[in-house]
């Protein structure tokens, strides 16, 4: 109780609908931790008027601020932060153990080969042979991914993190694309079994985005 009192309602995360901010919201749910969601606009607006990017300069969501004003950014720090406000949950695994950095690695990759090759293909300006090759990238960063799952129910096995959350926001990504999971039925499955976790339901009701 100590803890939630420290960290109570004045820790914000802002966040946009369906955005790699998801992941971190993903967690929120997954550990009970108190704090004020705040909706970022596609115009960049908050729901007070003012503009994000005076809070953020960077402009992109997630970002996290903490009660005594500190901000923190970046999908990967803020999973990293939310997860040991509640060591209880095991969404990460202890400082110093190579289970932690093996979940790292995962973060990293995700954020590098995964997110960031999913990111041009919303782009509207984005030429269309650019699109078709970042497509090929990531189905070879799948075949990575599905050999990884295969015999797990979780990336790292029975126990999820917050690389599973982080996983499972990006690859949500493939509808809007167009991207047919049938290759990668590892893939497949998690999708289904981490999409049907309370956490995961609680975090698409909150954003009002759909399953």
């Amino acid at each position: 109780m100590g803890r939630a009192k420290v960290y109570g309602v004045a820790m914000k995360l802002y966040y946009m609908p369906g955005a790699c901010s998801f992941a971190p919201h993903v967690i929120v749910h997954e550990a009970a931790i108190s704090l004020q969601p705040v909706m970022v606009g596609r115009d960049k607006k908050l729901p007070d008027g003012s503009d994000y990017r005076d809070l953020n300069p960077k402009g992109y969501v997630p970002a996290l601020m903490l009660d005594d004003g500190t901000l923190l950014t970046e999908a990967s720090v803020v999973l990293q932060y939310l997860a040991d406000l509640k060591p209880e949950r095991k969404l990460i695994p202890p400082h110093g153990t190579m289970e932690r950095y093996r979940v790292l690695e995962l973060l990293t990759f995700i954020s590098s080969e995964i997110h960031k090759n999913f990111s041009p293909l919303f782009g509207p300006r984005t030429p269309e042979d650019y699109k078709n090759q970042l497509k090929e990238t990531l189905a070879g960063r799948f075949g990575l991914l599905e050999r990884a799952l295969v015999g797990k129910q979780y990336l790292t096995g029975d126990q999820f993190t917050v690389a599973d959350a982080y996983l499972y926001t990006v690859m949500r990504w493939t509808k809007p694309m167009n991207i047919d999971l049938t290759p990668w039925p590892a893939i497949q499955a998690f999708m289904a079994r981490t999409a049907a976790r309370p956490g995961v339901l609680a975090a698409l009701e909150a954003e009002k985005v759909k399953r």
